[in-house]
């Protein structure tokens, strides 16, 4: 934890109005500064910065905070990594890690460069002659090689060894292989073979990366009628399903530009529409929308779009993520809905129809209270 006092020294060192500067044009008004926001598009200047109490608010959309909160939102940032960016322009020292914390870092970045390794491996894998129907797969669905690379999808051979051979060594561990995820250890002491083996088998891979773009986990579909047709990463110390979204590091940065945040269904969703110029989307991981993920959608835009297929799940998927966000409602925030025509999903939608109908559902999202009354 970082001490409270150097919270304090940061915010008498740091001037809000200087940082806010470096993205903000503002001007005197009053005994505040006035300009236009960075956290959304607007014509009239509604974004005021105050001088002496230290915070910034938006009367447009609502965004508020202190010098800390705004370097966390314009730069991407952790809390620890915005208080130490601001303390070195501060010539501030931020006390070290206790031994503990320390601990969970190096673990963490040593997990975190396990799952690089594995994302590699399947990278490779899928350019292989083994990875031939899963690139098949791909291109039949309409990917590119640069969107491949982009969204670094891969390959899982079908071998229960594969990968646990390729990354085991000086620098891998079993241990660590079977905490990340990537391995499967058998718990059932009836088992003969106890013999730990690779959790991806057969499958197309999608990485899943924390909002900096560093991989935590993977989703594979399965390329035969293997069940489940999708599979996740479990828990892991840097993975937890209900917590984070596919596709946050694309869609954090895009959301500024954008103004929006389409929510869909799954990894292709989320690819067809990057592919067709909507940067800003991200796709839940094969469970209903959680707490947690809305007030992260939040965090990018005050009224993200939620986009589900016309079908029966879709319907629920969208009565389900509108009676979760009622609790959560705050002024300024809410959620938005499109429906898609029945049997269509947003990749079909713009392969067959193309963007503009899309952009035209997106424009006439309806809000949440229509939804709860139809539900009603």
């Amino acid at each position: 934890m970082i001490p409270k006092e150097t919270i304090n020294e940061i915010f008498e060192a740091a001037k809000i109005e200087e940082v806010v500067s470096d993205f903000v044009t503002l001007k005197k008004r009053g005994a505040n500064l006035l300009g236009l926001c960075p956290f959304h598009n607007e014509r009239t200047p509604s974004f005021t910065v105050s001088e002496e109490k230290g915070f910034f608010h938006c009367f447009g959309c609502g965004a508020h905070g202190d010098i800390i909160g705004f370097v966390m939102r314009t730069e991407n940032l952790s809390f620890p990594e915005a208080v130490s960016r601001l303390a070195d322009e501060a010539g501030l020292v931020v006390p070290e890690m206790s031994p503990e914390e320390r601990h969970t870092a190096q673990r963490q970045a040593s997990l975190l460069e396990v799952m690089e390794k594995g994302c590699v491996y399947f990278e490779k894998n899928l350019n292989n002659p083994e990875g031939k129907p899963a690139l098949s797969y791909l291109k039949n669905r309409g990917l590119d090689d640069t969107t491949i690379a982009n969204f670094r999808l891969g390959f899982a051979p079908d071998n229960r060894t594969g990968l646990k051979t390729s990354l085991l060594g000086a620098t891998i561990t079993e241990a660590q292989l079977i905490e990340s995820g990537l391995l499967i250890k058998p718990d059932d002491p009836t088992r003969r073979d106890q013999s730990s083996y690779d959790r991806f088998r057969g499958r197309v891979t999608f990485p899943i990366t924390d909002r900096r773009g560093r991989v935590i986990a993977f989703g594979a579909r399965t390329l035969g009628e293997n069940q489940p047709k999708y599979l996740n990463s479990p828990d892991t110390p840097l993975f937890h399903k209900g917590q984070v979204l596919y596709g946050l590091a694309n869609a954090w940065a895009a959301s500024r530009e954008e103004n929006r945040v389409v929510v869909t269904e799954g990894y292709m969703d989320v690819i067809a529409l990057v592919r067709a110029g909507i940067k800003a989307a991200v796709a839940p991981l094969g469970t209903a929308l959680t707490e947690a993920q809305i007030s992260l959608l939040w965090r990018m835009t005050p009224e993200p779009i939620l986009c589900f297929d016309g079908d029966e799940a879709g319907i629920r998927a969208t009565n389900r993520a509108a009676e979760r966000a009622l609790p959560l409602l705050k002024p300024g925030y809410s959620l938005r809905f499109i429906t898609l025509p029945e049997g269509e999903d947003p990749d079909t939608l713009i392969e067959s129809k193309g963007i503009a109908v899309m952009e035209e559902l997106l424009k006439g999202a309806r809000p949440l209270d229509s939804v709860i009354w139809d539900l009603e």
